[in-house]
């Protein structure tokens, strides 16, 4: 149920960003998605990895719920910080449930833990409220290719016959239609067909690169 969480967050927008530039899917703070190991720079912000982001979540819900041994409060300390929850004990007189210090939380909180309930009671009970998915216009299937040196978005969707649009909306993380790996290995994600076609045309698309940046930069 966790998962819904992210749907309070952001809507499920993986570019969402919000007036104190927490970013993604899960709403990360640069300090706080640096200390779960996402990578930030000018190419790559890993908070807009749907699924880098989701295992940071999943292991900052893992240490809260060691914090406070509850999974209300560790939502709390998701949204206002443990230092914030342990405050609001204290000053309830040392009471450890959710609603017992609810009236000493900041007052986001106070509304952030209802409107989890709410969103998980939403996706369990939908069809009694006549609420139904619509179609997902990403692909249904989608694989994931290893990329070991810089390249960018153009002479994939050449080569493969794919919309630049699609590959930005598989791998929000790139900033730059770039993929920087130099010296580093990263994923870049495909419809499932389109990344085995990368397998077979890997080298075409490799110099299909080299001549782009050539005729860029002569």
């Amino acid at each position: 149920e966790l998962k819904y969480l992210s749907v309070v967050e952001s809507a499920l927008n993986t570019r969402a960003e919000s007036r104190v530039h927490a970013t993604g899917l899960w709403q990360f703070m640069y300090s706080t998605a640096k200390l779960y190991n996402l990578d930030i720079n000018s190419f790559i912000d890993q908070r807009k990895d749907p699924v880098k982001a989701t295992e940071a979540a999943a292991l900052m819900l893992k240490d809260l719920h060691g914090i406070f041994g509850d999974w209300l409060l560790a939502i709390a300390a998701y949204n206002c910080g443990p230092g914030n929850v342990n405050k609001a004990i204290r000053r309830s007189g040392g009471k450890r449930t959710f609603w017992e210090i609810y009236a000493y939380l900041p007052a986001e909180t106070r509304g952030y833990v209802p409107a989890f309930i709410a969103a998980t009671y939403v996706f369990h009970y939908h069809q009694e409220h006549n609420l139904y998915p619509q179609e997902v216009t990403l692909p249904k299937f989608v694989d994931t290719v290893l990329i070991t040196r810089e390249l960018s978005f153009d002479p994939i969707a050449k080569v493969l016959d794919i919309s630049v649009d699609e590959i930005r909306d598989l791998n929000p993380q790139y900033s730059r239609d770039l993929i920087p790996a130099v010296g580093s290995t990263y994923t870049l994600r495909l419809p499932a067909a389109k990344a085995a076609a990368f397998i077979s045309f890997k080298d075409s698309i490799y110099h299909t690169f080299t001549a782009m940046m050539l005729a860029a930069n002569p």
